[in-house]
C-alpha cells in the first residue's frame, strides 16, 4: 500500500522540481535567447543528462519491463541503430545545423527553401508531438492513479500543472536541471526495484541463470532479415537507426539543446553521453521485466493476481513488495519520467510556435512573452488529449503512432535535402512531403479510417515507416524539381 511515508517522498520530489524551476527563473528574464536556449553556454554533461531523460519517458520505465516480461530483450538492438544514428548526427547533422545560425530546427528550411516550408514543417511537428504528449501524460497516469487512489484524470492535471510551473518560471535552465534530478531518481528507482527482485530470488547469479533459462537475455537476432519482423536486427538494429536519426537529427527538442551548448565538440560530447546513459537505462529496464518473470513465473516467491495484465506486472509488485519509502521513490520516478518528456517538449514548442509558425523575427520582450503563453496553451492542450485518451481508451495511442510515422520520415527526409540539394523549389519539396507521407499509407490502416486496408499491409514492421516516408520524399522531390525547376537569376 501507498504509505504516508510514500507521500512524502513524492511531494517531496515534486517540491524540489517545482523549487529548481523557481531559482532558474531568477537567471531566465534577460531575453528570449536565455529562456528558450540558456544562453548557448550549457554544460555539455548537463545537456547530455538532458537528452536521455527527454527520451526516456514513463511509457520506457514501464514499457520496457513488460516488454520482456512477456518477450525477451530483442530491443536492445535498437542501441545499434543508435550508435549508428549518434555517428551520423554528430559528423552531419550537428555542425550544419550550429554553422547556419539559426535558433530553432526548422530556420534552417527558410533559408534553403522558404518560409511557407518552414511553416509547414514546424506545423507537422508540432502535430506530431502533441499526440506524443498525450501519450506521455496518459499512459502513466493508467498506473499513478490506482497507486495512489486518485483518478485518472486528477492523475494527468497534477503531472501537467507540476512540469508546467517549472517549465513557465523558469524556461530552458530549469527543463535541464530538472531533467538532471528526473533522471537520477529514474534510473534510482530503477536500481532499487532490481535489487529488491535480485534479494527476493535469491541473489543476482540466481536471477541471472533463470531468466537466461527462461530465454528472457535473447538481446541479438542477425538470423532472421525478415523485414516484417521487428525483433531482429535488420529492423530493430539497423532500420531503427533512421528513427533515431530523425529524433536526434531533426526534434526542436534535440536542435535546442545542441545549439545550447558552446560549441560543435561539447555538442557531440552531450550527443554521445545521452546514448552511453541510454544503453544503461534500456538494460537496466530489461533486466526488471526479466527479474519479475523470474519472481512470479519462475521462482513464485509471491502470487500475481489472475486478472493481472502484463502492463500491471511492474506496478503490482511496486504496491505490494517493495517497501514503504521505496514504493514513493519509484512512483516519483515515474512522475519524474513523465514531467520530463513533458516540460521538454512544451518547451520546444513553445519556441517553434513562436519563431516558425508565426515568425515572429525578433528575440524581444514581446516574443518571450508570447513563447510563454504558448508553453502554457501547449501544455493545456496535451492535457487535454491525455483526458480524450482516458475517455476513448488506447485510441490516441493508435492514432499517435501511426502520425509519428507520418511525419518524421518527411522531415528527415526536408533536412537531408536542405543540406545536400541545391536545385530543389519550395513546391517541388513541398509535393515530395505529401507524396512521402502517402507511402506510408501502402502499407499501414490508417487508424481514423477503420475499412481501410493497406495493399501491402504486413510487409514492413513499423520500425519501417519512417525509412519508407523519408526515401519517397526524397525520391519524388528530385522529380517533381523537373516539374518546377529552379528559375535562373537575371
Amino acid at each position: 500500500m501507498f504509505t504516508t511515508l510514500d507521500w512524502l517522498v513524492l511531494v517531496l520530489y515534486i517540491l524540489i522540481s517545482v523549487g529548481i524551476g523557481i531559482c532558474a527563473s531568477r537567471k531566465s528574464n534577460c531575453g528570449f535567447s536565455e529562456y528558450m536556449r540558456g544562453g548557448g553556454a550549457m554544460p555539455w554533461v548537463a545537456i547530455g543528462i538532458s537528452l536521455i531523460a527527454t527520451s526516456v519517458s514513463a511509457t520506457t520505465f514501464l514499457g520496457n519491463p513488460a516488454e520482456s516480461y512477456s518477450a525477451d530483450m530483442s530491443y536492445l538492438m535498437n542501441n545499434i541503430g543508435a550508435l549508428i544514428a549518434i555517428i551520423v548526427v554528430g559528423f552531419i547533422f550537428i555542425p550544419r545545423i550550429r554553422s547556419a545560425k539559426i535558433s530553432s530546427a526548422y530556420e534552417l528550411f527558410e533559408v534553403k527553401f522558404s518560409s511557407k516550408v518552414r511553416r509547414i514543417a514546424a506545423v507537422f511537428y508540432s502535430l506530431h508531438l502533441l499526440l506524443r504528449m498525450g501519450i506521455l501524460l496518459y499512459a502513466p497516469s493508467l498506473v499513478l492513479a490506482p497507486i495512489l487512489g486518485i483518478d485518472i484524470h486528477v492523475a494527468i492535471l497534477v503531472t501537467a500543472v507540476v512540469a508546467t510551473l517549472y517549465t513557465w518560471y523558469g524556461g530552458f535552465k530549469a527543463v535541464i536541471w530538472t531533467d538532471v534530478l528526473q533522471f537520477v531518481v529514474l534510473f534510482g528507482g530503477g536500481v532499487i526495484a532490481l535489487f529488491i527482485l535480485a534479494k527476493g530470488i535469491g541473489g543476482f547469479s540466481e536471477m541471472f541463470q533463470l531468466a537466461s533459462e527462461a530465454g528472457k537475455t535473447k538481446f541479438f537476432d542477425a538470423a532472421n532479415w525478415d523485414p516484417a519482423n521487428a525483433r531482429n536486427l535488420l529492423s530493430a538494429g539497423l532500420v531503427y537507426a533512421v528513427i533515431e536519426i530523425s529524433i536526434r537529427g531533426c526534434d526542436q527538442q534535440f536542435v535546442q539543446r545542441y545549439l545550447s551548448c558552446d560549441s560543435v565538440k561539447s555538442a557531440n560530447a552531450s550527443s554521445v553521453l545521452s546514448m552511453v546513459l541510454g544503453i544503461f537505462v534500456s538494460i537496466l529496464f530489461f533486466w526488471v521485466g526479466a527479474g519479475l518473470f523470474v519472481y512470479y513465473q519462475v521462482k513464485g516467491v509471491s502470487i500475481l493476481p489472475a486478472e493481472c495484465p502484463i502492463n500491471q506486472v511492474f506496478p503490482h509488485f511496486i504496491v505490494h513488495v517493495m517497501p514503504a519509502g521505496a514504493t514513493g521513490l519509484v512512483v516519483a520516478a515515474i512522475y519524474a519520467a513523465a514531467m520530463s518528456s513533458l516540460s521538454s517538449a512544451i518547451n520546444a514548442l513553445g519556441n517553434t510556435t513562436v519563431k516558425d509558425i508565426l515568425l515572429v523575427r525578433s528575440e524581444n520582450a514581446s516574443a518571450l512573452a508570447k513563447a510563454k503563453k504558448w508553453t502554457v496553451l501547449w501544455a493545456i492542450l496535451s492535457t487535454v488529449c491525455a483526458f480524450i485518451a482516458a475517455d476513448m481508451q488506447s485510441s490516441l495511442l493508435s492514432n499517435a503512432l501511426f502520425f509519428t510515422g507520418l511525419f518524421t520520415g518527411p522531415l528527415l527526409a526536408l533536412f537531408l535535402l536542405a543540406f545536400f540539394s541545391h536545385k530543389l523549389t519550395s513546391p517541388a519539396v513541398l509535393a515530395g512531403v505529401f507524396c512521402g507521407m502517402a507511402s506510408i499509407l501502402l502499407f499501414n490502416r490508417i487508424p481514423i479510417i477503420p475499412a481501410y486496408v493497406p495493399p501491402f499491409g504486413g510487409m514492413f514492421s513499423f520500425f519501417w515507416n519512417p525509412a519508407i516516408s523519408c526515401v519517397m520524399t526524397i525520391l519524388m522531390a528530385n522529380i517533381f524539381r523537373f516539374i518546377f525547376p529552379k528559375r535562373n537569376a537575371n
